[in-house]
């Protein structure tokens, strides 16, 4: 068990690849705390599959971008499982449409969560584990759009970029407090997110011709390289992203 005894928080994992990255480090033994925004029913299902397999985990309401909320999220992480050593930063969203006719409302709905809330929490777990003296880990769910352009999707686009530069800067801040900071950048995930895609082979298709590996990636492979990241066999691995996309980056056009 690579991350025996270690506390984990994993925001926005009552779905998707939050979800995959909760069971993972529940297997490597870690406690984990599931953040979720809305309906508490699915993060606490998750909560008992953990429990049902001998693993700590409990379920958690917050709204990344509060700070309010994200500090109670750590309180309850520190309080219920006595420490915090890893933060997954994977709460986010996005709202697709030409730039030209994007309300500012929603711009700051897509930054607000996708890079304040990474922000808040990063700040907030650093602060607890610098007090605690064991080091830690921050990962950051970004995306291959950390890079690569998506029109109709200028929000989330520049929420990425902006997360790159702040792993970037952040992790040379953080490396004398021993705590390691790393984005991973998923490509096409079979994620919910992926279902109305799935409705058009058409696009489906469009889609697969521009991955080499020709299909799409897990929530469990994204998972796995969290593991490492988050494990001692990632201990000398800070301010770097790390691209998860079957080869996509290297020859697709705008996505």
């Amino acid at each position: 068990m690579r991350l025996r005894d270690k506390v984990a928080i994993i925001t926005g994992s009552s779905s998707g690849i939050g979800e995959a990255i909760a069971k993972s480090f529940a297997r490597e033994g870690a406690a984990v705390v599931i953040d979720y925004h809305g309906s508490p029913q699915a993060a606490r299902a998750i909560v008992e599959t953990i429990e049902s397999q001998g693993g700590r985990a409990v379920a958690v309401g917050a709204d990344v971008s509060k700070q309010d909320d994200a500090k109670a999220m750590i309180d309850t992480a520190v309080s219920k499982f006595g420490a915090l050593d890893i933060l997954v930063n994977n709460a986010g969203i996005e709202h697709q449409m030409p730039f030209l006719k994007t309300p500012l409302d929603v711009w700051q709905r897509v930054i607000d969560t996708n890079l304040t809330g990474t922000w808040i929490c990063s700040q907030l777990a650093a602060l607890e584990m610098a007090k605690e003296k064991r080091g830690g880990r921050i990962i950051n769910i970004s995306s291959v759009h950390e890079d690569i352009t998506m029109p109709s999707n200028a929000p989330y686009c520049a929420s990425k970029g902006g997360m790159k530069m702040l792993m970037r800067t952040i992790a040379v801040e953080l490396a004398p407090l021993n705590i390691t900071v790393n984005n991973v950048c998923p490509g096409a995930i079979d994620t919910p997110i992926q279902k109305n895609l799935e409705k058009d082979p058409r696009k489906v298709e469009e889609l697969l011709s521009e991955i080499p590996l020709h299909r799409l990636g897990s929530p469990d492979e994204v998972a796995g390289l969290c593991v490492f990241l988050a494990s001692d066999e990632g201990s000398y691995v800070t301010g770097a992203s790390y691209i998860i996309d079957g080869g996509m980056t290297k020859q697709s056009g705008s996505l």
